[in-house]
C-alpha cells in the first residue's frame, strides 16, 4: 500500500510505515496535480499538514483513498464529514504538538516581556554605535511571575500553556466554551506528581483580568478578537496567537498596538498565510513566527509515529 506524506513525516513514521510493508512516498506534489498524481500512483493513504487541503474535489475523484491524515491538531484544510460520508478514514494527532507550541507561546512571551523582538532587530544595525540608547530602551522590562495567563481554549494545548505558566508562578485563569473545568497534572523527573484543578470563566471576565492572553482555539467562521474585544482588556496588556489565522482581526489589532492599548502582541498564525500583510510584518511591536508552533524535532517525531500507528491498525488489523 502506498502513503503520500505530501507535506512530509518524520523518519520515525516513514520507518515505522515501511517495517510493516507501506511505501512511503514524500515528493510534494502541487494542489492542483494532486489528484492526478493520486489516481496515476494508487494512493492509499494522503498525509498532509496545514498547506496541502484535502476537498471534496479530491475525495470524490480519488477512489483508492481510503484514509487522509492530518499531522497536528486542526483539520479546517480537510473536509473531514464529508470524507467520513464517503467511508474514508479521516485520522490526526491531537496530542502531539501540544507541548511544542506552548513552549513557543512562552518564548513570544519572555521574548515580550523583555523586548527581544526588538532588540534582536536593533543590535545588529546599531549596537556598536548606540549601545547605551538601546540599552535605556529596553531597560523596562516585566516579569513575568505574579501575572495573570488567559488563556482561551482550554483543549491540550491551553492546558499545556497553563502548566508552563504555573511552573513561572503566573496565576493561570481560562475561558472554554465547551469545558467547565480541568485538572492540570504535573509530572516531575524524580516521579513526583503535582495536580492543579482550574475552573474555566467567561470570555469578557478573562479578557478584563488578564495581563497576557494566549489563543487556543479552532479555526473561526468570524473573529474572536476584533476591536470590541481588545478594548475590554487591560492598559498595557498582550496578546500571543499560536491558533489559526483568522481568529484575530489583525487591523483591529495594529490599531491596538499603535495606541499603545496593548504593549506587544505576537503572531504564529496570520489571517493571510503564505502571504502575510505587511503592516503585520513591519510592525516594531508585533513579535513574528511563521506557523511554527508544532516544528520542533520531537513534535514531528510524535506526529509521524502516531499517524504511523494509525494507520497500520486501520490497514494492517
Amino acid at each position: 500500500m502506498k502513503v503520500l506524506a505530501n507535506d512530509g513525516i518524520s523518519q520515525t513514521g516513514i520507518d515505522s510505515l515501511e517495517s510493516s510493508g507501506f511505501k512511503v512516498i514524500t515528493t510534494t506534489v502541487a494542489q492542483e496535480q494532486l489528484i492526478k498524481y493520486i489516481n496515476e500512483h494508487t494512493i492509499d493513504v494522503i498525509l498532509v499538514r496545514s498547506a496541502t487541503k484535502v476537498r471534496k474535489d479530491i475525495i470524490d475523484s480519488c477512489p483508492s483513498l481510503k484514509i487522509i491524515g492530518r499531522g497536528g491538531v486542526g483539520m479546517d484544510n480537510i473536509d473531514v464529514e464529508y470524507a467520513r460520508s464517503k467511508d474514508l478514514k479521516v485520522i490526526n494527532t491531537p496530542t502531539a504538538s501540544s507541548a511544542s507550541v506552548a513552549e513557543l507561546v512562552f518564548a513570544h512571551l519572555f521574548g515580550g516581556v523583555r523586548f527581544l523582538y526588538d532588540a534582536n532587530r536593533n543590535m545588529p544595525l546599531s549596537g556598536d554605535s548606540k549601545f547605551k540608547e538601546l540599552k535605556k530602551n529596553y531597560s523596562g522590562g516585566r516579569e513575568l511571575r505574579g501575572k495573570t495567563l488567559g488563556i482561551i481554549g482550554f483543549g491540550r494545548i491551553g492546558q499545556e500553556v497553563a502548566k508552563i505558566g504555573l511552573g513561572c508562578g503566573m496565576k493561570i485563569i481560562a475561558s472554554d466554551t465547551f469545558l467547565e473545568k480541568a485538572t492540570i497534572e504535573f509530572l516531575f523527573f524524580d516521579g513526583q506528581k503535582v495536580d492543579f484543578e482550574i475552573k474555566t470563566q467567561s470570555f469578557e471576565k478573562v479578557l478584563k483580568e488578564s495581563d497576557f492572553i494566549s489563543v487556543h482555539v479552532p479555526a473561526q467562521k468570524n473573529y474572536i478578537f476584533s476591536k470590541k474585544e481588545f478594548s475590554l482588556m487591560k492598559d498595557g496588556a498582550a496578546i500571543v496567537n499560536a491558533a489559526r489565522g483568522g481568529v484575530i482581526d489583525e487591523v483591529a489589532l495594529i490599531e491596538a498596538i499603535e495606541s499603545n492599548k496593548l504593549s506587544f502582541a505576537a503572531i504564529d498564525t496570520f489571517e493571510n498565510e503564505p502571504s502575510p500583510a505587511i503592516q503585520v510584518l513591519m510592525n516594531a511591536k508585533l513579535s513574528l513566527t511563521p506557523h511554527i508552533g508544532a516544528a520542533t524535532n520531537e513534535a514531528q517525531d510524535r506526529i509521524g509515529t502516531e499517524l504511523a500507528e494509525q494507520i497500520k491498525s486501520i490497514l494492517k488489523p
